[in-house]
């Protein structure tokens, strides 16, 4: 299998992400990576390691769509950026899949004008990982689309239920609409609407709030890009705040040495399922491909889960599968 990887992308470019796709292809056998990004920056970055050259290839973009550009600079201003060219390979077949930490905006945006979107599907969407007492569910969306539609709410709840299961290993995904009450004539007029349309789908539990997120009362969240947006954002802050608190009790206890290390190792254990890392990132659910996007500042590990993302989707087939629960 072929992955293009964004060798310019996320804060911490060219290592995290050459060392990201290094340690993907010491994991996986069958791969073979393209880093797409300056080729100077890229193999002097590799230059630094010992890696089978016959499954590491560069794909020369001189331009680097920066994380403060517009959306619209990955194909207008930066017509040769890595962005542009990574997921323009992936539209021609050279690889099965793109993946990036770079500018979620612009990859969208390539993905969408470059790639298409599924037969049958409305508006692409971005869903996340979200923790729980019972491990990752989904949140969607959560941010490409800041207002959303009756329609478009149950494609994105078909959507998820497919990946949810073919990827997550959720055998009858249940969905939840994010509102300010458990009550059907709770929320907003559109709320009220999009209601009665996920209806449509048996595993439907009706309204859930915010409190029943980390329980979880379902395993797909659906709420417009502002909300899910808002979520996400507090979820990461969580470990360091918690973190915080905890040290500055500990530092005001008269707790030994050793207990205070114990207590400190207990939270980061326990606060690990907020690590962005074990997720690396997810796809942009809806369009022709298979583009995954990560989180800014993805750490090597990030980057080789993202990869590993990718090629789940590809191997599951999830597209088709989209497709076939749509239409």
């Amino acid at each position: 299998m072929i992955i293009a990887v964004d060798a310019a992308g996320g804060d911490h470019y060219p290592k995290n992400p050459v060392l990201g796709a290094l340690a993907a292809i010491n994991e996986f056998e069958r791969l073979t990576v393209l880093l797409v990004g300056p080729e100077k920056l890229v193999q002097d970055e590799l230059s630094n390691h010992f890696f089978d050259q016959d499954r590491i290839q560069i794909v020369d973009s001189p331009e680097i769509v920066e994380m403060t550009d517009s959306a619209s600079a990955a194909l207008k201003q930066k017509p040769n950026s890595s962005i542009a060219k990574g997921i323009s390979m992936h539209k021609k077949g050279q690889c099965h899949a793109f993946v990036s930490a770079g500018n979620t905006g612009a990859l969208l945006a390539a993905s969408m004008f470059i790639l298409g979107k599924l037969e049958g599907i409305s508006r692409p969407t971005i869903a996340t990982y979200y923790p729980s007492l019972e491990g990752f569910r989904l949140i969607i969306d959560a941010g490409a689309n800041l207002e959303i539609k009756p329609d478009m709410a149950l494609q994105f709840a078909l959507m998820g239920q497919v990946y949810a299961k073919e990827i997550m290993g959720i055998e009858q995904p249940r969905v939840g609409l994010l509102n300010v009450g458990e009550e059907e004539g709770k929320g907003t007029e559109l709320l009220k609407e999009i209601h009665e349309s996920l209806k449509k789908i048996p595993s439907f539990i009706g309204n859930v709030e915010g409190r029943d997120i980390l329980i979880p009362k379902a395993d797909i969240y659906i709420t417009d890009g502002y909300l899910g947006n808002v979520v996400l954002k507090l979820g990461e802050s969580l470990p360091s705040i918690l973190k915080t608190l905890v040290s500055q009790r500990l530092q005001q206890s008269t707790g030994t040495p050793e207990m205070m290390s114990f207590v400190q190792r207990i939270l980061s254990e326990s606060l690990a399922p907020f690590d962005y890392e074990r997720v690396g990132g997810l796809p942009f659910l809806g369009v022709n491909g298979t583009s995954v996007v990560g989180h800014g500042g993805s750490s090597p590990t990030a980057i080789k889960n993202m990869i590993k993302v990718a090629m789940d989707c590809v191997e599951h087939s999830i597209n088709e599968k989209i497709i076939a629960s749509i239409n």
